[in-house]
């Protein structure tokens, strides 16, 4: 009989001990980046979901001052050249009135989605990321009701006046405040921001982004905000305020714009650097500043009384002279009788005008209401304003172009009026009171004048960079691609 063989423990051979080690060695670095990986899912997406400090609507009156900007000439263009002596900060977004593609635009403006490096985990593709990413002291501000409907989506405060102010509180504020505005929709978007600084001397340069009907003022499209936007930043910016190449951070990781591949138009933030330098990327250099039209403004008094007519330009300027981009427009609105207007030019007698109303626009505003009712088309750096009326009984009337500094008087005649009182049209935008019988409206041109430090006056309104001296600012392509001009009957395009 033979004994029952014994048993030995399982020993492992050298080589398959080895094998072990090295897996659970794996399994447990593993383990590690799984959990890193959560703790970057959490981090990146804990702002958005759970935060609620940072989702706050907070009064203008606690961000910086403004920043007022000097706008020199260039031998390269007639256009003039940005200079801002140090970065914006403070952002106002306006956008078009129930256009859910604007507030999407907008949205996509103050937020965006940024590439996270492939070290991080290739499963990890986006993470939300916004304007404070990129240009970290930047401010949004935004209308009472838009500042409503997008402070939940982004994870920053944003900024606007008291909703309880009046509107020239709420224009004061403005003006004290705003470095640059950003609009999104048409050309109706863009004149609701310019009377947004009715009141004040001196507006904050105008970024514009097309989105409406007919765009005629818009220069940029909505998918350019990147670029558009990174050109007026750092407009003044020298090659010395900023580092020339993109670096890694402080701790060697590699950058989201060098993931992405981008170069100077994509620049992302230092780690504490304040200003410019905060910025990387390459500089844009002394020469490429972005190129500003100023747009001439009406001063408008409305006078009530019955005063004699005051037509010195000096009057015109009070705190409660209104400034229009566009223009003036008086109008019989529902009455059926035709408006008798006396017409002042200079302060000397013209004519009493017989019509349904009276247009007084500037170039700007020449290729509105006024090319409707047959007035000449003025190129915008024609210092002049156009003065056109509303179907006259009379046809000999025709449009005049008078020069910016011509004061205009219209008032209501007392004798002939058979209606009492006629509406009043500032930038589309009809006013509360309007002009009654023996009252009168004052229009001169804002001076646009040139100083040591620049050009000072009008509406800084932010062109697209490039071209030669007598570059058409896009106007003429306007005049062809927009508005048909002398376009030929019969045929379709």
């Amino acid at each position: 009989m033979f004994a029952p063989e014994a048993k030995t423990p399982p020993y492992l051979s050298l080589d398959s001990y080895t094998n072990l080690i090295i897996n659970l060695g794996y399994l447990r670095v593993s383990m590690n980046v799984s959990k890193v990986r959560h703790r970057v899912i959490a981090r990146s997406y804990r702002a958005f979901s759970s935060s609620g400090k940072r989702r706050e609507i907070l009064d203008s009156k606690t961000v910086p001052d403004r920043k007022h900007p000097t706008y020199l000439e260039t031998p390269q263009t007639d256009l003039l050249s940005l200079r801002w002596p140090s970065p914006p900060q403070n952002v106002l977004l306006i956008q078009k009135r129930n256009a859910p593609a604007a507030t999407d635009a907008l949205r996509e403006f103050a937020q965006y989605a940024q590439i996270i490096p492939p070290s991080i985990g290739a499963s990890l593709t986006r993470s939300p990321r916004h304007i404070h990413d990129t240009y970290p002291n930047v401010n949004v501000l935004a209308e009472p009701v838009t500042a409503s409907d997008l402070h939940r989506s982004l994870p920053f405060p944003i900024y606007t006046t008291g909703s309880t102010q009046d509107v020239v509180t709420s224009q004061a504020a403005l003006a004290q405040k705003v470095d640059l505005t950003a609009t999104f929709g048409g050309d109706g978007t863009i004149l609701r921001a310019s009377s947004l600084f009715s009141t004040a001397l001196s507006v904050p340069p105008i970024l514009s982004f097309s989105m409406g009907t007919l765009g005629f003022l818009g220069e940029w499209k909505a998918a350019e905000f990147k670029r558009a936007f990174r050109e007026v930043y750092m407009s003044g910016s020298g090659a010395g305020d900023r580092s020339k190449i993109l670096e890694p951070d402080q701790s060697g990781a590699e950058t989201a714009a060098q993931f992405e591949g981008a170069t100077s138009d994509a620049p992302t933030a230092g780690a504490g650097a304040a200003g410019w330098s905060s910025i990387r990327g390459k500089s844009l250099g002394s020469t490429r500043g972005a190129r500003v039209l100023l747009r001439n403004r009406l001063k408008v008094g409305l006078q009530t009384s019955r005063n004699p007519p005051t037509p010195s330009a000096s009057t015109m300027d009070g705190p409660s002279t209104i400034h229009a981009m566009n223009e003036i427009i008086i109008h019989r609105g529902a009455t059926p009788h035709l408006a008798h207007v006396a017409i002042f030019i200079g302060g000397r007698f013209l004519t009493e005008a017989v019509a349904d109303g009276m247009i007084i626009s500037t170039p700007t505003g020449s290729t509105a209401y006024s090319l409707s009712s047959g007035g000449s088309i003025i190129h915008p750096l024609v210092d002049s304003l156009c003065l056109t009326p509303i179907c006259p009984r009379s046809l000999s009337f025709r449009p005049l172009v008078l020069p910016a500094s011509t004061p205009v008087t219209l008032r209501l005649s007392e004798a002939n009026n058979r209606g009492r009182e006629v509406e009043v049209s500032i930038d589309g935008v009809r006013q509360k009171e309007g002009l009654k019988v023996g009252g009168e409206i004052k229009v001169v041109g804002e001076e646009i004048l040139r100083g040591p430090q620049g050009w000072k006056g009008g509406v800084p309104c932010i062109m697209r960079g490039g071209g030669g001296k007598g570059d058409d600012d896009g106007w003429v392509g306007g005049l062809n691609g927009l508005l048909k001009f002398n376009y030929p009957f019969g045929e379709e395009g």
